[in-house]
């Protein structure tokens, strides 16, 4: 299984006994700062990445992650409670995700390459949910977290997101159209 050896695992989410460990990584052609900045505002997810819906702030109004904030979020079908535990801008930035039969940890490294960055993201499962998965869970979250990684690439090769976070508004004005 191939894995990062910058990603730094808290105890209980360790892939060494985790129930599932999944690995992505894609080459942008775009500053880090700009990869940084979509994946940060995590209110405008819902318009770029088809797997995430109704993100909500708990204590503050966002529109960017910041560390220890907690945020509610669909993806995958279920209600997920999130809280960032690690943010070094615009290097690294891990949440965990937890509901019932469940303890995931999902980190992102951004590091610089000659004409732009590379992307690592990989997610640990614990729990009920990740064990009745089987072999069709890991594949589906390669799928999607693919398809998150190439999103992203999309929105931050056309430059930063807008300032105004209204994930409607945007949408409607044609920055956030979707991809070709």
């Amino acid at each position: 299984m191939e894995r990062s050896t910058r990603i730094v695992w808290p105890d209980p989410y360790s892939p060494s006994g985790a129930a599932l460990h999944v690995h992505n990584e894609l080459l942008i052609a775009a500053a880090p700062a700009a990869v940084w900045a979509w994946l940060v505002r995590a209110a405008l997810w819902p318009a770029w990445y088809p797997n995430s819906h109704d993100v909500r702030f708990e204590e503050r109004a966002g529109p960017d992650l910041a560390l220890g904030m907690r945020f509610r979020w669909r993806t995958f079908g279920v209600a997920i409670r999130s809280q960032v535990l690690e943010l070094v801008p615009p290097e690294r930035i891990a949440w965990d995700a937890l509901r019932p039969g469940l303890r995931a940890y999902h980190a992102w490294l951004i590091e610089s390459e000659p004409g732009g960055c590379r992307v690592v993201t990989e997610e640990t499962q614990r729990g009920l949910l990740p064990r009745l998965g089987g072999p069709f869970l890991p594949r589906r979250m390669r799928h999607f977290h693919q398809l998150w990684l190439e999103r992203l690439r999309w929105r931050a090769e056309g430059g930063l997101p807008p300032a105004r976070t209204d994930p409607a508004a945007p949408r409607r004005h044609g920055a956030l159209a979707t991809p070709p």
